[in-house]
């Protein structure tokens, strides 16, 4: 077990101070809080995936359009890594502290369904999640499970069983505009929260990125657990660049037991 340092030790008994007196708080989460469960995040210097690849080249809606099989070539083994994954030990801490009462909702930048895995129950997926795919060409909506281990297993595009156009992921890709009822869910998550925790987050995709500074303008405290620096350091309570499976469990534990 990695040894925390008194400095951290300190800041972990703020935030859980902030926690414990808030009555609206709410997680922000981003892709750093599901890499200790083997996602890869996107903007990690070396590890991220566009570190390797343009992503209005491979996840746009434009190439989506045009070249579907250029996106499920790249998503592929991507896909894989999310529906294998599991909850890591900070998805699981978070999920207790909304079951204790003491925390509202979480806003999620992510697709991969691990804060439900988990048990959390009053997710915001900004960004839409892989749990569901929608006709190109007669928009039915279907569960994803059905066609997910043969598109993994083969390649094979997924195809409607009604009309045979190609089934998309219902997840956001660059050109494509937020699914607008999470969207305005996660606005006013923002704007009523007393207390905003971001969680694994860069703060550089807009609009999400701008929900904080909602939270601020309100008079909202605001905690960040972030390995790299984002805009809103400067403006945060507290600030955490330790890793997310360390520093989250450690302060609900705090919060729920002292």
């Amino acid at each position: 077990m990695i040894a925390l340092s008194a400095q951290t030790l300190t800041a972990i008994e703020f935030a859980a101070d902030l926690i414990r007196q808030s009555k609206r708080a709410v997680a922000l989460t981003g892709a750093g809080l599901s890499t200790p469960s083997g996602i890869p995040d996107f903007r990690s210097e070396g590890t991220g995936l566009w570190a390797h690849d343009e992503p209005l080249d491979v996840a746009s809606l434009q190439t989506f359009r045009t070249a579907p099989e250029k996106f499920f070539a790249w998503f592929r083994p991507l896909a894989g890594q999310i529906y294998h994954a599991q909850p890591n030990v900070a998805h699981l801490a978070l999920a207790a502290l909304e079951k204790a009462g003491k925390l509202v909702s979480i806003i999620t930048q992510n697709i991969d369904l691990l804060h439900q895995k988990a048990g959390s129950n009053s997710v915001i997926e900004t960004h839409g999640s892989l749990q569901t795919l929608t006709c190109t060409q007669c928009y039915q909506r279907v569960n994803a499970e059905p066609y997910v281990d043969a598109f993994i297993e083969t390649g094979d595009l997924p195809h409607c069983s009604t009309c045979g156009g190609v089934l998309k992921p219902d997840v956001i890709l660059f050109g494509e505009q937020l699914p607008q009822a999470a969207w305005m869910k996660a606005q006013t998550a923002a704007r009523q929260c007393d207390l905003m925790i971001v969680i694994g987050s860069s703060l550089e995709v807009l609009p999400v990125a701008g929900l904080p500074m909602q939270a601020l303008e309100r008079g909202a405290h605001l905690a960040i657990v972030n390995h790299t620096p984002t805009y809103l350091n400067v403006r945060a309570d507290v600030v955490f660049d330790q890793d997310v499976s360390l520093v989250i469990p450690a302060i609900v534990e705090k919060v729920l037991n002292g």
